[in-house]
């Protein structure tokens, strides 16, 4: 496979890891060049397929993500913020595109990824899912259509593993808000109500959280004035979705020129 992207898979070991580990394996234009795991896990020095319980791939499973990258394309990243940042030092420095999936930034780490983009393409999503994408258009669009006689509400459900929130496919879908509306999200986001709260603040972008279970990820926007409500929604129920999008977004990273990316790039919205 001398034309496939070949990609590397960061935090290989996990359910998205393994996820996209199959999803590379699947498909006959990528080529699983690499794969990383953190220092010390148990996984570390073993044939990756052996690990994942099924037959040797190979490819050995490193914790240095320098040695990973020889050779490769694309990186493709579900982890913690502070590895991400990392990973994305590491992929500059080897002249590989990074697709990020990773969830929960503050705007200090956002902001650490602007020089490793200056050397690499680097594609960071929230959510990579075309279903949530579209949902992140329409958001904006019914947003910029609609006055602060509407209320908009953003509520998002996911597994009970999940440790940031609200989710990165929630934020996504209030900076869309925010943007139809021309204003800041910093500004007008509400994400704790408990107790006497007072009434809602007109033109506020409420955020409401659920965990539980096995849930995969539910999203919804809802438009609330008096009378009526408009509410856009999205249900993932099964995460290769997730991968597969991550893969079409690697394929087409390996193609760019340094820059930050995202999704809408990837689908040309």
């Amino acid at each position: 496979m001398t034309d496939a992207t070949k990609i590397v898979i960061t935090g290989c070991s996990g359910r998205m890891g393994q996820m996209l580990i199959k999803t590379v394996l699947e498909n006959d234009k990528t080529e699983l060049s690499g794969v990383v795991e953190r220092s010390g896990h148990d996984w570390v020095g073993r044939d990756v397929g052996e690990a994942m319980g099924g037959q040797a791939l190979g490819v050995t499973v490193s914790d240095d993500i320098s040695a990973a990258l020889k050779g490769a394309d694309v990186v493709i990243d579900f982890t913690a913020p502070q590895a991400t940042i990392q990973f994305a030092k590491a992929a500059a420095e080897a002249g590989v595109a990074h697709v990020i999936g990773t969830t929960g930034f503050s705007d200090a780490e956002i902001e650490a990824l602007a020089e490793p983009a200056q050397k690499t393409a680097i594609v960071r999503a929230g959510n990579m899912s075309l279903g949530v994408n579209l949902l992140t258009q329409l958001t904006k669009k019914v947003a910029a259509a609609l006055d602060e006689d509407y209320d908009i509400e953003i509520v998002e459900a996911h597994h009970h593993h999940k440790v940031d929130a609200p989710s990165g496919t929630a934020l996504m879908l209030g900076e869309a808000a925010a943007e139809g509306r021309g204003v800041d999200l910093g500004e007008v986001s509400d994400r704790g109500r408990d107790g006497i709260t007072g009434a809602r603040k007109k033109g506020d972008i409420g955020f409401a959280v659920v965990r539980g279970g096995d849930i995969v990820g539910e999203h919804e926007v809802m438009f609330a004035a008096a009378g009526e409500r408009i509410v856009l929604r999205h249900m993932a129920t099964d995460r290769a979705i997730f991968s597969r999008g991550a893969i079409k977004a690697a394929i087409w990273a390996a193609k760019q020129k340094p820059g930050s990316y995202d999704m809408l790039d990837v689908l040309g919205l």
